[in-house]
């Protein structure tokens, strides 16, 4: 299995430049392609790098035909929830449109291996207190509709053209680079996490504390929170299960249990020992109060265990990347 070339699009992003690692370090190869409207060159530390972007079928056309490409691995995608709700059509035509294009490069030169990176997004409003795979998919914002437009594709693409595909729904991802190679160099931030962590780098920084009166155990939001690294290791497994098995799947990947917006400024306070100014502010439309993944089903079927499960593991690899 190894010694296989992996194209890892959006490579130079948060995510993807974690697992381009990790399969440096697995003894892949890997071609990485961004377009660096959010993803940074010096984030990619091992395989080749090309500028470029999935929307582009020459490039493509001529990526596939250059090189013995063995799998796909996809990051590429706009991921603000909020502007996708205010500039839908960037978000179809980036993810949606952009991806048919990928498939359909890799269809023609007979690349049958994918994996996506999907989101808890395609749920919305959560049910029941865990979500399984089998949880109702009815997405509250243009973001969500996307990824699950592509999990339909895939499916057809699949029946189809025998393009067998892994789809990995994260919850929160978090973390950085526990060897602190891979700093953190993300334009754009939305995540609790490292809005918590930046504001503390700025003497009149601060977060928004977006209600504190839900019917949870201190009144806050209570999120999934999973280590990059630990969705690396999921997107490696799923991989590896492909190239053995040749069956399409789709995981929810998390932590099982959640953290309060409050817990994880504790956390924060606690590893870094500053003080995070918080500022109340009314909730959110769309903000459910749980929202936690059962993730029984990877850890039975890809033997996937994560490695970093605590706040203070990942706020502290986080804090690291950043300094």
């Amino acid at each position: 299995m190894k010694n296989k070339t992996i194209l890892v699009a959006g490579g130079a992003g948060y995510i993807g430049s974690h697992v381009n690692k990790m399969l440096h370090n697995a003894s892949y190869e890997t071609i990485v392609l961004d377009n660096l409207t959010r993803g940074n060159k010096q984030s990619v530390i091992h395989g080749k790098f090309i500028e470029g972007d999935i929307s582009d079928k020459s490039l493509l056309a001529k990526l596939f035909s250059e090189n013995k490409i063995d799998a796909v691995m996809h990051f590429a995608a706009c991921i603000d929830v909020g502007e996708s709700t205010t500039n839908p059509a960037k978000y179809y035509q980036n993810n949606v449109a952009a991806t048919l294009n990928l498939l359909e490069s890799m269809q023609e030169h007979q690349v049958k291996t994918f994996i996506f990176s999907s989101t808890a997004a395609i749920f919305g409003v959560p049910k029941e207190n865990l979500i399984n795979e089998s949880h109702p998919k009815e997405p509250i914002n243009p973001y969500g509709n996307t990824k699950l437009m592509i999990e339909w594709m895939l499916s057809d693409f699949d029946k189809a053209y025998q393009i067998k595909s892994s789809s990995l729904r994260y919850f929160n991802a978090a973390g950085g680079d526990p060897e602190g190679q891979i700093k953190y160099s993300e334009k754009k931030e939305s995540n609790l996490i490292p809005l918590i962590l930046k504001s503390l780098k700025n003497e009149t920084g601060f977060i928004t504390l977006y209600g504190s009166d839900y019917d949870t155990r201190d009144g806050t939001c209570i999120r999934d929170y999973i280590h990059v690294n630990d969705l690396g290791t999921a997107h490696i497994l799923s991989m590896e299960k492909l190239f053995k098995t040749e069956e399409s799947s789709k995981y929810n990947l998390g932590n099982g249990f959640g953290f309060s917006v409050s817990e994880v400024i504790a956390a924060a306070e606690k590893v870094t020992g500053l003080k995070v100014n918080v500022k109340m502010g009314e909730r959110r439309a769309g903000d459910p109060p749980f929202l936690v993944a059962n993730s029984e089903k990877a850890r039975l079927e890809l033997g996937w265990v994560p490695k970093y499960p605590t706040l203070e593991q990942m706020i502290e690899h986080a804090w690291k990347a950043m300094n």
